[in-house]
């Protein structure tokens, strides 16, 4: 019953608005991707060391064939220290991987937009066809093209956070953070702050809008939907 009471948990987890399992854009599949290879990994490991755990209890240890034992080296040097290295020596490449993807560069189909961080609330300036647009708590952006976010704080640090476009990253009084998301598919998003920026923190939420082409151009010529 317990198991599963917590493996239904678990399932449930893998969805909802605010899921980085549920990814809907390139950066957030690929954390979402890093995110399963960090399970299976923790899973070999842990299936490893209950292995050892079970050798080192057996009377007389593991023998080798013919009868021999096995050397200690074996397991110890073999498997208790090779194996996780080379686990986690994988896990970090593949995690600076993903982290570069959410690190903003030129591309020259980018929108930029900024995003600005206050008690409790978000602006966000998005480029229009007779100068920039500024909304609170909705940030309008192309699907299919990445977006490049100029994250800065107003008064404290505050965290910008899309749990299905990409991943965290903090906002700073006096500094610009950038960040790259993108989503493959018109939508909405729900977004928040990821860091406690004081008592309303639990409501410092925001959406993220994606149009299609023809939503855009629209949005681009002050036709709000």
């Amino acid at each position: 019953m317990f198991c599963a009471a917590t493996t239904i948990l678990a399932i449930g987890g893998c969805s909802g608005p605010l899921s980085t399992l549920d990814a809907a854009g390139p950066a957030a599949q690929a954390a979402a991707t890093l995110w399963w290879a960090m399970l299976a990994g923790a899973a070999a490991l842990t299936l490893l060391v209950m292995v050892l755990l079970a050798l080192a209890f057996r009377r007389g240890g593991a023998e080798a064939p013919g009868g021999r034992r096995a050397p200690a080296g074996l397991w110890l040097g073999g498997l208790g220290v090779a194996m996780p290295t080379t686990l986690l020596l994988l896990l970090l490449g593949s995690a600076l991987v993903v982290g570069e993807r959410m690190v903003a560069r030129a591309a020259p189909e980018r929108v930029v937009i900024g995003a600005s961080g206050h008690q409790w609330y978000w602006d966000f300036t998005q480029p229009g066809a007779d100068g920039p647009i500024v909304t609170r708590d909705v940030m309008h952006i192309p699907a299919g093209r990445p977006v490049d976010v100029r994250l800065q704080g107003n008064d404290v640090i505050h965290s910008f956070w899309v749990p299905r476009l990409a991943g965290k990253m903090d906002v700073v009084p006096g500094h610009v953070n950038l960040l790259r998301i993108e989503a493959t598919r018109p939508g909405v998003f729900e977004g928040q702050c990821a860091e406690f920026c004081g008592l309303e923190h639990a409501r410092h939420r925001f959406r993220v809008v994606a149009h299609d082409a023809a939503g855009w151009a629209a949005f681009q010529r002050g036709q709000q939907p």
